[in-house]
């Protein structure tokens, strides 16, 4: 990775990709691509900053020309609960933003990293310890655009030969963004409730189990995937990646353990229920770990512990 573009940038995962990438590839050599403007000053400085709308391919081409780029992690997308609610949108952005960003990186020659999800899974799909291959019967357009995305992966790798690869993230805890409208934002938001208020309102129900991770093991595992050694990779797309599954009443009760008057009260939206209903409570990564090394660094207790001491000194 020589001249990196990051779609996406100013999203949850991408705000903090970029600023990692930067660390270590050089900040000039990472353009953040946003289609909206970032709230970080540190997406426009002092590496370079552009508005891309993914979905116009003349752009998108013209950015990777005027920038010499060699890899691309596309995150530009709308989420779970934000797609319910607007799907004709979803499809467009998520998939016609996505062949684009395929057919740019066959033209130009880019390596390319695309996120899967939990939500990739439906109801038909093993709960606990999903394996890496299986049913995949999504019921969210969210999930459909990424089970599609996976399979257009795998056809322009087999097809053209283009370096596509991509995890299946679970829900994503983060300190630094705020929640962008998905299904486990719950487990972002109780934080800064916690703090303020020592109170929270949570939409899901109190035993709705799912897989977690702390955005720092997100960050790793994107960048350790794309730098691992291809001949290793034997599924190179979608690999199921995992650190930790808990319930919204074991978060609490964790939480509790720094703040004893914390309380949780359970106001379930029936939406987003349903939708945490159809996905996975726990994933088998253990094609990851066998194929590039895969390893989470932050369990529920290292997670808690992190996120309320960085989110109290903002």
């Amino acid at each position: 990775m020589k001249k990196i573009l990051v779609t996406g940038a100013t999203g949850q995962i991408g705000s903090e990709l970029t600023i990692a990438l930067r660390d270590r590839y050089g900040a000039e050599n990472v353009l953040a691509a946003g289609h909206k403007r970032p709230a970080q000053d540190e997406l426009t400085q002092p590496g370079p900053y552009c508005s891309l709308d993914v979905r116009d391919a003349a752009a998108l081409n013209q950015v990777i020309k005027t920038y010499n780029i060699d890899t691309i992690f596309h995150l530009a997308s709308l989420l779970s609960a934000v797609a319910e609610q607007k799907p004709q949108l979803a499809w467009d952005v998520n998939m016609n933003g996505l062949i684009n960003i395929l057919e740019a990186s066959r033209t130009h020659q880019c390596a390319l990293f695309f996120p899967s999800s939990i939500a990739a899974f439906g109801p038909e799909t093993p709960p606990m310890d999903t394996p890496q291959d299986t049913v995949q019967r999504p019921t969210t357009i969210y999930g459909i655009s990424k089970v599609s995305g996976e399979l257009l992966c795998d056809y322009y790798y087999h097809r053209f030969g283009v370096d596509v690869r991509g995890l299946r993230y679970p829900g994503l805890i983060s300190s630094k963004t705020p929640p962008g409208g998905g299904t486990t934002d719950y487990a972002v938001d109780i934080f800064y409730a916690a703090i303020k208020s020592q109170h929270y309102d949570c939409f899901l129900q109190a035993d709705t189990q799912l897989d977690m991770m702390y955005m720092p093991d997100a960050i790793d595992a994107a960048i350790n995937l794309m730098t691992a050694d291809s001949r290793q990779l034997k599924h190179r797309n979608a690999f199921n990646v995992a650190a930790m599954s808990f319930t919204p009443q074991q978060l609490a009760a964790e939480i509790q353990k720094h703040m004893p008057e914390f309380r949780v009260a359970y106001k379930v939206d029936s939406l987003r229920q349903a939708i945490a209903d159809s996905w996975p409570r726990h994933m088998d990564d253990s094609a990851a770990r066998a194929e590039w090394g895969w390893q989470a660094q932050f369990d529920l207790p290292a997670m808690v512990k992190d996120m309320l001491e960085k989110i109290t000194l903002k």
